[in-house]
């Protein structure tokens, strides 16, 4: 690999698609961002509703995330942006993809978060209760806060693959990194310099992502039952 700047080098090469490289950057991490706090948000209210729920509404929610969890990603990111179309919706290529990366993710989310909140001790929940605690503050003061500690791991799991998980985006027209690496490469004829590039960037967000949910495991180390 040459790395001088000189017309034809891939540092030349990089150089030149820049901006198209940082905006396919900027796509993925936008996408990646709305579709995890889609995702935990919706999957946190899911978790509870499968946990504590009435039997109807435990009934609808598992309907919901064994549907997500048996959908290929790719078919659901097609679905979302082809089949929603044949009824009358119609949604912007970017935001059809944020829905089914947060639609998928949601399940899994909200499977992990029942997971934590039922390895909770149930004399907890029972002791709060008999102190006269609200259903609320119960969840929010004595469930919750030792919850989030054995959730985190598997967040952090399921936001890095959302994060992969854009790379899908691009069969439905959204420019993000992947595609845009790709049409410089349809330029330059560069492949394994800018896989290599685009492996590179992807190794960077992901690495952030993750140091990240390493920082929160260790907010909430002092957690412990």
């Amino acid at each position: 690999m040459d790395f001088s700047m000189t017309p034809g080098t891939f540092l030349f090469e990089a150089w030149q698609a820049r901006a198209s490289l940082l905006s396919g950057l900027g796509v993925t991490m936008l996408s990646s961002a709305l579709s995890i706090v889609m995702a935990t948000v919706c999957g946190l209210a899911m978790g509870v509703a499968l946990a504590y729920g009435w039997w109807w509404l435990r009934l609808v929610a598992r309907l919901y995330v064994d549907l997500m969890r048996g959908i290929p990603l790719l078919v659901l990111i097609l679905f979302t942006y082809y089949g929603l179309a044949l009824f009358g919706i119609n949604v912007p290529a970017f935001w059809a993809g944020v829905i089914a990366l947060g639609a998928f993710a949601t399940a899994h989310v909200a499977e992990n978060f029942r997971g934590a909140v039922q390895s909770v001790p149930a004399g907890q929940m029972e002791a709060a209760k008999a102190i006269g605690l609200t259903f609320g503050k119960r969840l929010s003061y004595v469930i919750l806060p030792q919850a989030v500690r054995r959730m985190l791991p598997p967040w952090v799991n399921t936001a890095l693959e959302i994060v992969k998980g854009t790379t899908l985006l691009s069969i439905i027209g959204v420019v993000e990194l992947l595609l845009s690496a790709q049409q410089a490469m349809a330029r330059n004829y560069m492949i394994i310099d800018f896989y290599l590039l685009t492996a590179a960037l992807y190794v960077a967000v992901n690495f952030t992502l993750a140091q990240l949910g390493a920082s929160l495991e260790r907010r909430f180390s002092y957690l412990r039952y």
